[in-house]
């Protein structure tokens, strides 16, 4: 993990916190504390414009778009992103207690969503962006979510698996069958390991199979966290993702 981004506060603030509550399902329940928080404080001053610069993949969520100055630096991050060639990944990651009103929430996520070349999204926040429309109608994917200057758009199903959107294919790649003990973190590892996969080849949104081998990987990154307690400490390496792979081939 790197650090050179790390800098002292004045004065000094708190960091968010995220706390979780699990009885033994695959449900957790969130708790988040964050006002005021070190997160909602990034100036565009701070930005490292060169590390932006460098950067093959800029991935970024809503939560930095809440309160200002966050939201200000985060678009003009974005903007040195694009202007640099850079692919724009975008995970909305719906966290609705932060938001002022569901309204707000909304409107918040949505003023971005054209920018990006990436979008990962849940089932969950298909119905809450739509307004409630089915997540399954492809229909109301293509219609309401994909926009022009997408090339991936990509609905996580859990432990089903996910379904991609391009402009030239869609389909469906299924999951990998553990048993969960914690989900928190799993659709992080999952998009760790699409984007892992587009840095190494940036030709596969033009090509099916190997898109949909990527998906797969991603799957059994997102499989694999679930497996473990704690997002952080549950994220799995290459080596553990391909034994699982291998496994659940060797069991078709």
């Amino acid at each position: 993990m790197s650090t050179i981004l790390a800098c002292d506060l004045t004065p000094v603030q708190e960091l968010l916190w995220h706390l979780l509550h699990s009885e033994l399902t695959e449900s957790v329940n969130s708790f988040f504390f964050r006002h005021p928080s070190a997160d909602m404080l990034l100036h565009e001053s701070e930005l490292d414009i060169n590390l932006i610069k460098r950067a093959k993949i800029f991935h970024y969520g809503s939560i930095s778009l809440i309160d200002e100055p966050s939201r200000s630096t985060h678009i003009a991050a974005m903007k040195i992103a694009k202007k640099s060639g850079c692919i724009l990944s975008y995970d909305p990651n719906l966290r609705l207690p932060l938001w002022p009103s569901e309204d707000a929430a909304r409107k918040g996520i949505m003023s971005i969503w054209d920018q990006a070349d990436i979008i990962k999204i849940s089932e969950d926040e298909i119905r809450f962006l739509t307004g409630g429309d089915d997540p399954y109608d492809d229909n109301v994917v293509l219609t309401k979510l994909f926009h022009p200057n997408l090339r991936l758009l990509v609905v996580t199903e859990g432990s089903e698996g996910c379904r991609y959107y391009t402009q030239k294919f869609h389909g469906r790649v299924g999951g990998v069958k553990v048993k969960p003990v914690d989900t928190t973190g799993a659709g992080d590892a999952f998009v760790g390991g699409v984007l892992n996969s587009i840095a190494s080849n940036l030709s596969l949104f033009q090509d099916e199979k190997g898109l949909r081998e990527a998906l797969l990987f991603a799957n059994a990154c997102g499989a694999l966290t679930v497996t473990e307690r704690g997002a952080i400490p549950a994220m799995p390496t290459r080596e553990a993702v391909l034994q699982c792979l291998k496994q659940a081939a060797g069991k078709k």
